[in-house]
């Protein structure tokens, strides 16, 4: 599967919601892959970087370059991040950086300040290796709305194990989707900086293969913390996470093609080498 190539800008434009959220849109952003992906696929499933939530929840919505952000306003960190990652992707020139900012665009967005000497890493949702294809994107998985307070040795062990597989799996099944976001529960309550920003006890991370002729899914959750052992014993069907979570992923699917990939994983079948 193909897509127009992404270093081809299109003109921005940001469209201001009033239903509870703020939602920024861009034309170049993730919204614009998925219509290049029905284009080329001949296969509409529409908009599967959308998640579905809870109408009180504070959530400002905004699409950056090839990824989207659900910000919680009071938390101070994303409730999800979702992307579509093409096997082309996961090799780029951009390298890493480090310049870490705050997008004043979004509300309760926190500083750099916020996680010094926090004890905790800057995590990252949607990956910067999954950002190498383009400058603008790997800039903008930078922003603070992209991150959350993060055990050291989870971000550095099995989360960046986790990454490391995702990209494996793209460059296998040509594109995968992703949504990955912290998750808290009533006890959660330190919260780190000026800002507040609420520290989660786990993370959770969901994906699908849409487009294979037999498509798949599959979900993980990690406490926040050294998480050892194989990541076969963190894995779960999707609709595991949702429960988990009280988000509805991949909700515009086919009603059928939905409950076929989020009732049902196979940690095998997605760890297989490509045949």
């Amino acid at each position: 599967m193909k897509i127009i190539h992404k270093k081809l800008l299109l003109t921005c434009s940001i469209a201001l919601l009033v239903i509870g959220i703020i939602g920024a849109i861009t034309l170049n952003g993730p919204s614009q892959r998925m219509a290049d992906i029905k284009s080329k696929s001949g296969t509409d499933f529409g908009d599967l970087l959308d998640v579905s939530y809870s109408t009180g929840s504070p959530i400002v919505i905004k699409d950056y370059t090839g990824f989207r952000v659900g910000f919680n306003t009071q938390n101070h960190t994303p409730a999800w991040v979702s992307w579509e990652l093409l096997g082309s992707e996961t090799d780029g020139a951009e390298s890493r950086r480090q310049n870490f900012w705050q997008d004043l665009e979004i509300d309760g967005c926190p500083t750099t300040k916020d996680y010094s000497n926090s004890g905790y890493d800057r995590g990252h949702l949607c990956p910067a290796a999954d950002q190498k294809w383009d400058s603008q994107a790997m800039t903008d998985c930078f922003s603070l709305a992209n991150i959350a307070p993060q055990d050291h040795k989870l971000n550095t062990g099995a989360w960046k194990t986790l990454e490391s597989k995702e990209r494996l799996w793209a460059q296998r099944d040509s594109s995968i989707v992703i949504v990955a976001g912290p998750i808290y529960s009533d006890n959660d309550t330190q919260r780190i900086g000026n800002a507040g920003v609420r520290v989660p006890s786990a993370f959770f991370k969901v994906m699908i293969a849409p487009w294979l002729k037999e498509p798949r899914g599959i979900g993980f959750i990690y406490p926040n913390m050294i998480s050892p052992g194989n990541m076969m014993n963190y894995s779960m069907t999707i609709r595991e996470v949702e429960q988990a979570t009280g988000l509805d992923f991949f909700h515009t699917l086919p009603d059928a093609l939905e409950e076929e990939i989020e009732t049902k994983s196979s940690f095998k079948e997605w760890n297989y080498a490509r045949r």
